[in-house]
């Protein structure tokens, strides 16, 4: 029997007007596809070309705020004005296949590949920020969203997740801090009143801000689900038009600080209450899975990453209901149908990147790599 996916594909509208024609969303994806100066290439256009079509929101790769922040091998960058005509092309791409853009800023705090890291407290090779340090580094993710306007995206995601450098403030694991940034949610909050002063200089009510989360860390003083309800209940009270759950489960149980019966996404929608739309994700791979995880109605919008990787037409596949022909394992022989920078593809057949397994000759099976 064949399934409906036209829920996928009803429009919303965010609290500042602006319409998404639906509910799916390109997840930002470390491609490794940009010059060593953060300009676009021409493995990072033809990774672009067609994977935003029918998509309602099309997320960026983390784009660097500040160069000691670089996490990244082929990482874009958003910290000059040297940087307006690749951004402002990235934006370009994205629109003509009819998705909103969306610029995600990023630094990588004590898990940057530079020498000097930086974080909000002193650990081994990594030194503590100071007070004036802090004031450039929300000065750096305001510059970032006034070159996002600049180059014409629809709006900037504050990457607040996967234990990069605002998460690190949101931490006591990371954030041992005794002066007014000890506050696990004030360096996040401050980062989005910066990039929120920008959007009003702009005189730009439309563009959109968002802010994404990890809700849970290990460690004994890793965030707990308590802490991430501490951090919602003070961004709900911001002026953004969405919040995106960084998952690699979406159906993973709480682990601590709260119901742990219940899943994080569940709970985290729950105390959201309906103030902001939330992006759910999770390693959903198939149409019939991101059906699922929409129909749990724990997210206004479900974003997808790994499956786009493998099916560069993954939204048209559903809306022509083609979802049968969604693959959700890499064959090693199909190079040039992915379009994935080689930098990637070669982690990939090492077994060092995050796609799903490679299948063989015989079917779907992983290879022994």
């Amino acid at each position: 029997m064949s399934l409906n996916f036209s829920p996928l594909f009803q429009p919303y509208t965010l609290n500042n007007g602006i319409v998404i024609k639906n509910r799916l969303v390109v997840a930002p994806m470390t491609h490794y596809g940009s010059h060593a100066d953060g300009s676009i290439s021409d493995e990072e256009r033809a990774f672009l070309r067609g994977r935003a079509a029918d998509f309602g929101l099309f997320i960026t790769a983390a784009t660097l705020v500040s160069p000691e922040g670089k996490t990244f091998h082929g990482q874009p960058y958003a910290f000059d004005e040297a940087h307006l005509p690749s951004l402002r092309e990235t934006a370009q791409i994205i629109q003509a296949q009819g998705a909103k853009a969306v610029l995600q800023i990023h630094h990588g705090g004590l898990k940057a590949m530079t020498a000097d890291k930086i974080a909000p407290s002193a650990q081994d090779d990594v030194r503590e920020l100071t007070a004036q340090e802090m004031d450039a580094l929300m000065a750096r993710y305001a510059y970032a969203a006034k070159l996002a306007i600049a180059a014409g995206f629809d709006g900037v995601e504050i990457h607040g997740a996967n234990g990069y450098l605002i998460q690190q403030f949101v931490s006591r694991q990371s954030n041992r801090r005794t002066d007014q940034w000890g506050e696990l949610t004030a360096f996040p909050l401050a980062v989005i009143a910066a990039v929120q002063a920008e959007k009003q200089a702009a005189q730009r009510d439309d563009f959109i801000v968002g802010y994404r989360f990890s809700p849970e860390e290990a460690g004994d003083n890793g965030l707990t689900m308590a802490d991430t309800f501490a951090l919602i209940d003070a961004l709900v009270q911001q002026p953004l038009q969405y919040l995106h759950v960084s998952l690699w489960d979406f159906y993973k149980h709480a682990r601590r600080g709260a119901d742990t019966s219940k899943t994080r996404m569940e709970l985290i929608h729950q105390r959201i209450g309906g103030k902001l739309p939330l992006i759910g994700v999770g390693c959903l791979l198939s149409g019939e899975q991101v059906l699922a995880a929409y129909a749990t109605g724990w997210a206004e919008f479900v974003a997808v990453g790994k499956a786009v990787m493998m099916n560069p037409n993954f939204a048209t596949l559903l809306q022509q209901g083609n979802a049968a022909q969604i693959e959700t394992a890499l064959d090693p022989n199909r190079a040039d149908h992915y379009r994935l920078p080689d930098y990637l593809w070669q982690q990939q057949l090492r077994g060092l990147a995050y796609l799903p397994p490679l299948k063989d000759a015989a079917g779907w099976q992983p290879l022994d790599i």
